[in-house]
């Protein structure tokens, strides 16, 4: 990914081996330090106003309001407005957030998406702050700026016009995180005016560090549901925006707006009469307004859902959140964003994603040594940060990892073609061939769980799926069979379910090793591989 600045990071295994843009490296913009700008306030006795972010025009910005309403700002602390103001009540979520006057659905977005994975969220919102205990009128934020997390201190004056809210504000009247996060975030850019129009795949990143990439729907990718489920399942943040750049903000009768920013905040397959649906749950910034087509709130699609399920995704209320169809999904909106702390999605074909900031690219590249230089056009000179994701793994004499097949992209395999890449690789090893090869019926087992698609082959990316399964199942097998007879006993298959994160009970432990066990009632690694991806499905759809 080519974007401005200075630093080049290299990341092996999707894992970060060096210190470049860590907390630990943390910069402090405009060389204020939160804790010692707060003891001196403290000490004094003083609210902080910070005089690099002033309660002044050049911090609105000269051309987001008409003169005289610019003349008309107020600033005000949330303990002017509130007797007893919180930063965060009952946790941080989304629906704490309703969009202002402000055009900044790409931040609010991106925010929504953060509130749903705290991994990311406690980087940009830190917890030594508040306004019970040590309160001064001064809060800080982080936002990952070119290759480094930036910390941006600023004051709790909030610009208000004719008494409300200016940008972003809370749905409950005395929680002030969403407003304060904004206002650092408008520091970091110049200007609040600067926040009136902007790109999702930028905040996306600015809030985790990480990598993104958009997909038009327009021409979706054919396996988009696929990497919907996987994002989803990878816990990524994802958004999602409309056409429509010259009739910004306007709704249609389906309630859906036009050139405007979501947040993609779920997907789920649920049992729909006869059959299955892929369902996706979208959140509006505004924080009201739905679409009102199919699956949405009071639409019929529901009456044909499982009571049980229909009770754990449907919620019914102008909280502008809603599900829609992945089909309607793809008519009603024109670009898909997915951003993680490394680019799992890349797992998902040839993936290239081009902005006005940067450039993320994918490449399957035969081992070799190789050169990647930085190029501009028409001889103009730019700094740029680098970051390469090397999406492999070390190996060394005592690995148990397992060799993954290389196949050509876009290629597809059946049940007689996998049997013959699995015991090609598996009866390298000594001790997991000691359980027997893989049959052509277990086989068609591991594909009937694994072919999302139901056609009755692996794509690439099942097959990816299905090889970290076969890696992760080979690793605990190896250490739960500690007399290296190459079967599992009751006991030992215990304990390895336990390992891997699931559950079973006496019961469905007797059942398992009946139904993959020999005689004896021992399983080798092959059909311990089909007993823990059946299990691990059984688990999945509990959850659902």
């Amino acid at each position: 990914m080519l974007a401005p600045g200075s630093a080049l990071t290299l990341e092996r295994g999707w894992e970060k081996t060096g210190a470049t843009g860590s907390l630990q490296n943390l910069k402090k913009f405009n060389n204020q330090d939160f804790n010692r700008l707060r003891a001196f306030c403290l000490n004094q006795g003083l609210l902080f106003e910070d005089a690099t972010f002033p309660t002044h025009v050049s911090s609105i910005g000269p051309n987001l309001l008409l003169e005289d309403k610019l003349r008309q700002i107020q600033w005000k602390r949330p303990i002017e407005l509130q007797k007893n103001p919180y930063l965060i009540m009952d946790g941080v979520s989304r629906f704490d957030i309703i969009q202002g006057e402000l055009g900044d659905c790409w931040l609010l977005a991106a925010l929504g998406s953060l509130t749903l994975q705290k991994q990311f969220l406690a980087k940009v919102l830190p917890q030594d702050q508040g306004f019970q205990d040590d309160y001064a009128g001064i809060f800080h934020f982080r936002f990952w700026q070119y290759g480094d997390w930036v910390d941006v201190v600023i004051d709790d004056r909030l610009p208000f016009l004719n008494g409300r809210y200016l940008s972003v504000h809370p749905r409950a009247s005395n929680e002030f995180w969403p407003c304060l996060l904004e206002k650092a975030y408008a520091k970091l850019r110049g200007s609040y005016q600067n926040l009136h129009g902007g790109y999702l795949s930028d905040a996306l990143v600015d809030l985790t560090g990480g990598v993104q990439v958009q997909l038009s729907l327009k021409d979706p990718p054919a396996d988009l549901e696929e990497i919907l489920k996987a994002a989803d399942k990878s816990q990524c943040l994802m958004g999602c925006s409309t056409s429509g750049q010259m009739r910004r903000n306007i709704e249609l009768r389906n309630g859906i707006v036009q050139g405007h920013a979501y947040t993609v905040t779920g997907t789920v397959k649920i049992r729909y009469k006869n059959g299955w649906k892929h369902i996706i749950r979208i959140w509006n910034p505004w924080g009201h307004g739905e679409w009102k087509g199919p699956w949405s709130d009071n639409s019929p699609q529901w009456d044909h859902v499982e009571p049980k399920c229909r009770e754990a995704l449907l919620r019914n209320k102008d909280d502008g959140e809603f599900w829609m169809s992945c089909e309607s999904f793809q008519e009603q909106f024109s670009w898909l964003y997915i951003c993680n702390g490394t680019p799992t999605f890349l797992d998902f074909g040839d993936q290239r994603s081009t902005t006005c900031r940067d450039v993320t690219n994918y490449f399957t590249l035969s081992p070799g040594t190789y050169v990647v230089v930085p190029a501009t056009t028409e001889d103009q000179e730019f700094e740029f940060l680098l970051r390469i994701f090397l999406k492999n793994q070390d190996y060394n004499e005592n690995s148990n990892s397992l060799p993954r097949p290389v196949l050509p992209m876009g290629s597809a395999i059946d049940a007689s073609q996998l049997q013959q890449l699995l015991n090609e690789v598996i009866l390298q090893d000594e001790m997991t061939s000691l359980g027997g090869r893989f049959s052509f019926d277990s086989c068609r087992g591991i594909l009937a769980l694994m072919d999302l698609n139901s056609n009755g082959q692996l794509t690439l990316q099942e097959f990816g799926s299905l090889w970290r399964s076969l890696t992760k199942y080979m690793d605990i097998f190896s250490k739960e069979d500690r007399n290296n007879s190459g079967f599992l006993d009751v006991s030992e298959l215990k304990s390895a379910v336990q390992t891997a994160g699931l559950a079973a009970n006496e019961q469905l432990l007797r059942l398992m090793t009946l139904r993959y066990g020999n005689a004896d009632r021992r399983i080798g690694f092959s059909d311990f591989v089909c007993c823990m991806l059946r299990l691990e499905t059984m688990t999945c759809e509990e959850k659902d």
